[in-house]
């Protein structure tokens, strides 16, 4: 059956939209709920420090190096197939690490909710794409798919503290399992099916191929962040890219390729990657510090520091849902330059923060870039979605993702890079300090807190005076050069993104031709 360009969606496709929006919600509520529960389950499993760590990220991990291959399968087997496996799955290892025994159990059941959370963004935004033809409506359900996003990382902070004064810390995991029966009940009756009737066969060695480069990536650059460019990362980072190179080569030579490089000749497909790329990279890098500045130089508890970072994702839903409307009035590259120039001006503001008088500054700086950046979230994920075939959308919905994944990653290790630089070249540690202990002060604002805790008063409040001046100084420099960079991409992007059309690509003659199954 031939999927219509223009028809325009009904009551059963906004109802659809309302089941996709729960294992969005779901994600993000994962994503920030786990870390109110890290006292709880270290208290109880006794996780050794490298556990830990590996208890955290390896979820990010899997679901940044799958997200490729599980966009690409779902156009194969189909996009609701996929959703429904994978939110079954998420479901089980949910169970499975509420009720884990042992770090290493725990760790299991986190890697398998990664590859299962890896289906289920690039599913669902694939059947957005595919349920809302028409450009006008599409970018309203993108706005709401993107609101449920980020309203998921406002309630986490809120449900996960209920939940942990009531339960233990497994309850925050099975939060999954209520929503992903219910899409399992109401995803055959109100989401259609989709899938490439012409795709060939998955090509396994490229799979293989794309977690050979986009893990050993990821993971350096997350190492970066945290210990600095040393040789191990480098080179952990350089056979990524190494492999990355092999596996665009075979995906040019493929006569079905995992994942088709073509696509980026098309300069609005491409322009508004790039656009994405950088936010994410900008507003990643920026997050971290100030997640840092506002517990570890303000001294606000996590609790604090999560309710002083709700006003920033209420303004990012915000400027998420007004987007389309304003593209609807204005050029769509217009309002996404004005936001981005907008974003500019709130991270600007961080530089008027000072150590110890400066919450208000930074909560307003982040709402204001937040904000701005609610329409980049928006209008270039439809303009990717929308300027590629209806069949390659699964594809195309998870390189908007992973181009996020990266970025964020990215943005952490450069930016972490360059405010700890600032900190060790400007932090001044008091004479009195054992040699051990010096070193740990003037490695990080960390290292400085915790060395503190253990010296006379007077040594303790002149370490820390200094150790704060010097991180705040880092997150100035960082908010000068992120504003640049932002202000940089948003007049080229709206330059490239100008020449090239914003209006979706009608497909080719033949390629819409996917396979619309009953439900």
């Amino acid at each position: 059956m031939r999927v219509e360009t223009n028809a325009l969606a009904g009551r059963r496709e906004w109802t659809g939209l309302a089941v996709l929006a729960l294992p969005t919600l779901l994600l993000s509520l994962d994503m920030s709920v786990l870390h109110l529960a890290v006292p709880h389950l270290a208290a109880d499993l006794r996780p050794s420090s490298s556990e830990l760590l590996w208890i955290i990220d390896i979820y990010g991990f899997l679901i940044a190096g799958f997200l490729v291959t599980m966009g690409t399968l779902g156009d194969r087997i189909g996009r609701r197939k996929l959703l429904m496996i994978g939110g079954a799955a998420f479901g089980m290892a949910s169970v499975a690490a509420a009720f884990a025994t042992s770090p290493a159990m725990l760790i299991g059941a986190r890697a398998l909710l990664g590859i299962a959370g890896a289906t289920l963004m690039p599913s669902t935004l694939a059947l957005i794409s595919n349920m809302f033809p028409d450009p006008k409506q599409r970018g309203t359900a993108i706005a709401v798919w993107m609101s449920c996003f980020m309203g998921g990382m406002v309630a986490g902070p809120l449900v996960g503290g209920l939940l942990l004064e009531v339960a233990w810390w497994g309850a925050v995991f099975l939060l999954a399992v209520p929503v992903m029966v219910l899409l399992l009940v109401t995803a055959p009756k109100l989401l259609p099916e989709y899938r490439d009737e012409h795709a060939g066969r998955l090509d396994l060695v490229s799979v293989a191929l794309s977690l050979g480069a986009i893990l050993p990536v990821v993971f350096a650059l997350k190492e970066i962040a945290k210990s600095g460019p040393d040789a191990r990362n480098l080179l952990v980072l350089g056979a990524g890219l190494g492999i990355g190179t092999v596996f665009a080569r075979r995906q040019w030579r493929l006569a079905d390729p995992m994942l088709d490089l073509g696509l980026f000749r098309n300069r609005t497909f491409a322009a508004a990657l790039c656009i994405m790329l950088v936010g994410a990279v900008t507003m990643g890098g920026v997050f971290l510090l100030v997640s840092q500045y506002l517990q570890l130089v303000e001294g606000l508890s996590a609790a604090q520091a999560g309710v002083a970072l709700v006003p920033q994702a209420i303004a990012v839903v915000i400027g998420s849902l007004v987007a389309p409307r304003l593209a609807r009035r204005f050029r769509p590259e217009f309002v996404l330059g004005f936001g981005m120039l907008v974003a500019a001006v709130g991270i600007l503001l961080f530089t008027q923060a000072s150590a110890g008088n400066g919450v208000v500054l930074v909560v307003l700086g982040l709402s204001v870039a937040g904000f701005g950046m609610g329409p980049q979230g928006v209008l270039c994920t439809e303009m990717v979605v929308g300027s590629v075939p209806p069949r390659k959308a699964g594809a195309a919905s998870a390189m908007s993702e992973t181009s996020a994944e990266f970025g964020i990653a990215m943005g952490i290790a450069v930016f972490g890079s360059v405010g700890t630089a600032v900190y060790r070249h400007d932090v001044t540690v008091p004479d009195q300090l054992p040699a051990g202990a010096a070193t740990d002060a003037a490695e990080s604002l960390a290292g400085a807190v915790n060395t503190a805790a253990g010296l006379d008063h007077q040594v303790a409040g002149t370490l820390l005076a200094s150790a704060r001046e010097a991180f705040t100084s880092g997150l100035h420099t960082v908010a000068v050069i992120g504003a640049a960079v932002v202000v940089v991409f948003a007049v080229v992007g709206m330059s490239a993104l100008r020449k090239s059309g914003t209006a979706p690509a009608e497909p080719a003659p033949g390629v819409e031709d996917e396979v619309l199954a009953a439900p």
